[in-house]
Parts: C-alpha cells; structure tokens; sequence
C-alpha cells in the first residue's frame, strides 16, 4: 500500500517530538535498523545505534533542544521534512534556532530508510559563538 501524505505528516510530527523528547533510542527508532544519515554532505551516520549516539550529543551540546515540524512533502516513497531547532548551547549559553530539512526514502513501515539532510552550519555555527 502507497504510503499516504497523511501517514508521513503524522510520522514527521511524532519524529518531531522524538527530538524533544531528549530520548535518543526514540529518536533512532524512525530509522530502519540500517537506515543512514548524511547531514551537508558529512559523513553518514548508520545504524540505529549510531543514530541514538548522534541525537545524545544534541542534547549534551542542547539540553534545552525543541525540534518542530515546519513542512512535509510526499512523493511516492520520497519525503521532504522541514524543520526548526531551537536551544541554548551548553558551553556558551547563546540562544540558537535554525531551519533545514532532511529528504527521506521512505521504507512502507514507514521509517526512514536514508536521509540526506541540510541546514545552514555557518549560521548555526555564529549563533553558538554569539557572533
């Protein structure tokens, strides 16, 4: 059965609120068990495990992480999720928000097969140095 946009917006807001969660493992869980990650071309982070352990360094580097769904697209089993993050950074303190998005393939189940995903890191990077 095709998934449908409803399915994908409902697994976009749950996975949203994974994030706010500070529960990695609920993170991970959107992943299939060999799913991957590539975030601005970086290296890609596979496993449901390594996930858990990348999500765990948001919420060290954030403990105050929100994550919200901005947007999501369907097309077949291609999906669009665009999100906000928002925390202030552990070390310096200095309020962050960002925008990006992650491009999925989609397993039926559905959980996230790959991701590609793409935020603006100098920005990021100057809202941490306060800058």
């Amino acid at each position: 059965m095709p998934l449908s946009l409803g399915d994908v917006r409902e697994m976009a807001t749950a996975y949203a609120a994974a994030w706010s969660s500070h529960k990695p493992e609920s993170v991970a869980a959107f992943y299939e068990e060999d799913g991957r990650i590539t975030i601005n071309k970086g290296d890609p982070v596979i496993g449901r495990a390594a996930f858990a352990e990348t999500a765990a360094g948001f919420y060290q580097d954030f403990p105050d992480l929100i994550v919200r769904m901005d947007e999501v697209r369907l097309s077949g089993n291609h999906a669009l999720f665009a999100w906000t993050l928002e925390g202030h950074h552990s070390q310096t303190a200095n309020h962050v928000k960002v925008s990006g998005w992650e491009e999925w393939t989609l397993s039926d189940a559905p959980r996230v097969i790959e991701s590609f995903g793409w935020f603006d890191a100098e920005d990021y990077q100057r809202q941490i140095d306060g800058a």
